[in-house]
């Protein structure tokens, strides 16, 4: 059987949630493979909404869910989620979810940490969450983080706090704020490790299990892949690698288990927090696309910045993430436009380039090139086949074909796990 990756292409925000929910009723296995709580899914089932931003999307549909070794848990979030699920009728248990043993914790030293720096005053924000999820990051790299396994042995957990601490409170001295005593840091780890620990388990090998058996997994991630701290627009990135190479190390598995590769893009671009953005449009059609798009943050809320459907980098994601095929999104937020523009090429000080440059300053210094395509007045919102589609709008999913170099496998017309078009199966056989 195949396994597939789903990988944001552009950054973040593409629908990943209700496509990872519409592949997973075909799927055996769902795993979240890297990020925190800090990017949202939103799931819209029988009418009724459905946040995720830790837990992987098929635990709503009563799948195997893992959460891998490449992801940052927040115990204390991790609760908070369980129990919202529950109480909206999910049946949540550890026959259905399971946390890798040596995935890393967020801790509320790290939440302080990452807020105290977005908060300082600075020419160079980049826009976190304040979640904790980059200081959560550094203490992995840093080899002292504390791990999901290490709630199983409180014997030995104050001595790896007091390693973990020596790091932090002269960080902490140094910004002015008071030391942390480890025996705090000590009980607010077990106050919720009894609520934790029953879902632990070695998931790499439960994962090898399941592939030797024939399983379908789908691998899940959080942050589009512009957000990658190599590949992305960096610095104004995430803290782990967003690219579909990480389903790999995020999981436990051997890239041989990855069958296919399905990017989600929006028909158009957004971006949540700082950074470039070379298509941004601040102005009346960046303020339809936002209102008609309904372009909020999940967890954060805050309004998306948005922009014209960029070519430039959805062909360079397809190629840094091996994307075999598009699932294309909220083409119905263009429905009633009288012309869409695509950007098909840059400039960059008189010259014209094909590619995101790597230099911040270059970035800034970007200009778009532009194509200009004739609207559609008639609705797209719930197509679910190609001939429900206005022709005009067909051409434009066609036109986009031919600007990436990679064919459109599922078209998504509204948030209805439904109102899908699937072009191409990617658990097919290959």
């Amino acid at each position: 059987m195949a396994n597939v990756v789903v990988v944001g292409a552009q950054w973040g925000d593409e629908g990943k949630g209700k496509i990872v929910d519409w592949l997973s009723e075909r799927a055996d296995v769902v795993v979240r493979y890297q990020g925190g709580h800090n990017a949202g899914h939103t799931l819209v089932i029988d009418g009724t909404s459905y946040k995720l931003s830790l837990f992987p999307s098929g635990v709503v549909r009563g799948k195997l869910s893992i959460i891998g070794n490449g992801v940052v848990v927040d115990p204390h979030h991790f609760v908070e989620e369980l129990k919202k699920l529950r109480d909206q009728g999910i049946k949540i248990t550890p026959d259905n979810l399971r946390i890798a043993e040596n995935a890393p914790l967020i801790l509320s030293l790290h939440r302080d940490l990452d807020a105290a720096r977005e908060d300082a005053t600075s020419s160079l924000k980049i826009g976190t969450t304040k979640r904790g999820i980059g200081p959560a990051y550094e203490d992995k790299v840093g080899r002292r983080s504390i791990r999901v396994m290490d709630l199983a042995e409180p014997d030995t957990l104050m001595a790896k706090i007091e390693r973990l601490l020596a790091h932090h409170n002269p960080l902490r001295r140094g910004m002015g704020k008071p030391e942390i005593d480890p025996k705090t840091l000590y009980d607010e780890l077990m106050e919720v490790a009894a609520d934790i620990l029953p879902f632990m388990d070695r998931t790499w090998k439960l994962l090898d299990e399941q592939r030797r058996a024939g399983s379908r997994i789908l691998f899940e991630g959080a942050q589009g892949a512009l957000l990658d701290n190599d590949f992305g627009t960096y610095p104004y990135v995430t803290s782990s690698n967003t690219i579909a190479g990480q389903a790999a190390t995020g999981s436990g598995m051997g890239p041989g288990a990855i069958n296919y590769v399905l990017g989600i893009a929006k028909a158009y671009t957004t971006r949540v927090g700082e950074g470039p953005f070379p298509t941004e449009q601040k102005n009346e059609a960046g303020e339809y696309l936002g209102t008609h798009g309904h372009e909020y943050g999940v967890v954060t809320g805050r309004k998306r910045r948005c922009g014209w459907f960029d070519a430039v980098l959805l062909r360079q994601m397809i190629a840094v993430c091996g994307i075999n095929g598009i699932a294309l999104t909220k083409l119905d937020v263009l429905d009633g436009l009288d012309e869409i523009k695509l950007c098909v090429g840059y400039e960059l000080d008189g010259k014209k380039i094909d590619y995101m440059p790597s230099s911040m300053g270059a970035q800034t210094r970007l200009k778009p090139i532009y194509e200009t395509m004739e609207g559609w007045k008639e609705t797209t919102a719930g197509a679910r086949s190609w001939a429900e589609l206005p022709a005009k709008a067909v051409k434009y999913v066609r036109h986009i074909e031919e600007l990436i170099g990679a064919p459109v496998a599922l078209l998504s017309t509204s948030p209805e796990r439904l109102d899908t078009i699937l072009v191409t199966d990617p658990f097919e056989d290959r």
